[in-house]
């Protein structure tokens, strides 16, 4: 059983996570520039990503994230657009889906909203994938990371 922890947005990630092996595969979320140089998903290349090993069984939990205050109209519908494409870039694939809220999973680690502290646990729970935590930029690799963990340890 593999276990997909998604971090929605641009700037986010996907975590695949083999419990049995203790195997963890990270992806930055797959965006391109469009013609006026705005960032958006690549839906081809997050297809491809999502695409199940072979004969293998895969259960993905997705945060669930919602706006907040004093976002741009724009900016919130830019990234309504990617978390929908992303849901259906995983219900294409016949993947069942659980939503999680921030809260839930990060209150499960003991976490605050503080993203460095996030790349800390991640590290220590997955020391063979350290490297891909050392940015600050890579709070998303980790919070996908930690929410396939959160994933695997719910059984969902």
């Amino acid at each position: 059983m593999y276990y997909l922890g998604c971090d929605p947005g641009f700037t986010g990630a996907l975590a695949v996570y083999h419990p049995a092996t203790g195997n963890l595969n990270i992806t930055d979320m797959p965006v391109v520039k469009n013609k006026k140089g705005r960032t958006e998903l690549n839906l081809h290349e997050l297809y491809s990503v999502l695409t199940p090993p072979k004969g293998e069984t895969i259960k993905a939990m997705v945060e669930l994230v919602a706006a907040r205050p004093k976002q741009g109209v724009s900016s919130v519908f830019r990234f309504g657009q990617g978390y929908g494409a992303l849901q259906m870039a995983i219900v294409a694939h016949h993947i069942p889906v659980e939503f999680v809220t921030p809260a839930k999973w990060k209150k499960y680690f003991g976490l605050t909203r503080d993203k460095g502290v996030s790349r800390g646990l991640a590290s220590q729970m997955f020391p063979g994938n350290a490297k891909s935590f050392v940015r600050a930029k890579d709070d998303g690799r980790a919070e996908a990371a930690l929410i396939a963990l959160y994933a695997s340890k719910q059984a969902i």
